[in-house]
């Protein structure tokens, strides 16, 4: 909802005014200051924590709004932008701004590649199974969870309330722990109510990716939830 003319032309502003100009005929060795390094960092471990392998642009403004006392989150509240507003944004095309809603744009024109993604099963699309990855040898043994990886089980395997939930910032593990799940149920190593049971992972990135109108997302999630429905177990 911001004026990006505006935004541009405050940012240039201070760029021009606080941060000293390097001669072009000078070799300088500029190093990066430790508000940009934890950006970059905050970006890299969302990403990691989402199983994706590339981080966007979108990543990289997410985590600049942990940065509460930079420029650029002054900047950008001062367009009234915040950080609720832009994962909205990303997420489901949803924007402030009335008539500005992707939902309200023109259907784009489909295409051969469109079509023929389609044909795959959502499932292939935006989860990674875990478990032929463990299967595969490219999961890592996990170390030093055995408790929270033996109460995960202890929880999957009750007939009520049996939805573990790992909670934590970005880096901590949540990932590997699933990771050890899936591990320890092609290895036999889990109770028979589980040893059939398979273990995605939603890659968030491939369910954003192209997301252009407002729907695209609940419609792919969707999809996704009745593809699961349909394993056996589920």
């Amino acid at each position: 909802g911001g004026d990006v003319d505006s935004l541009r032309k405050s940012i240039s502003e201070f760029l021009e005014t606080n941060v000293p100009k390097v001669p072009g005929e000078e070799d300088v060795d500029t190093q990066p200051t430790l508000g940009f390094q934890r950006v970059i960092q905050r970006a890299v471990l969302h990403v990691q924590g989402a199983g994706k392998k590339e981080v966007t642009g979108a990543n990289v403004l997410v985590a600049i709004f942990a940065e509460k006392e930079s420029h650029a989150v002054y900047f950008l509240h001062k367009q009234n932008i915040t950080r609720f507003d832009v994962v909205n944004f990303i997420s489901h095309g949803i924007s402030k701004v009335p008539g500005e809603n992707q939902n309200e744009l023109p259907a784009p024109e489909e295409s051969d590649e469109a079509g023929t993604q389609t044909e795959r099963s959502p499932l292939d699309v935006f989860t990674v199974n875990l478990n032929e990855k463990a299967l595969e040898g490219k999961i890592d043994p996990l170390i030093g969870r055995e408790y929270e990886l033996e109460r995960t089980v202890q929880i999957l395997c009750r007939r009520r309330k049996n939805n573990p939930l790992f909670v934590g910032e970005a880096g901590v593990g949540k990932t590997a722990l699933a990771e050890g799940l899936a591990m320890r149920i092609v290895e036999g190593e889990v109770p028979e109510v589980l040893a059939d049971a398979v273990i995605y992972s939603l890659d968030m990135g491939a369910l954003l990716a192209g997301t252009k109108y407002r729907g695209d997302f609940e419609k792919r999630l969707k999809a996704v939830l009745h593809h699961l429905k349909k394993q056996h177990h589920a």
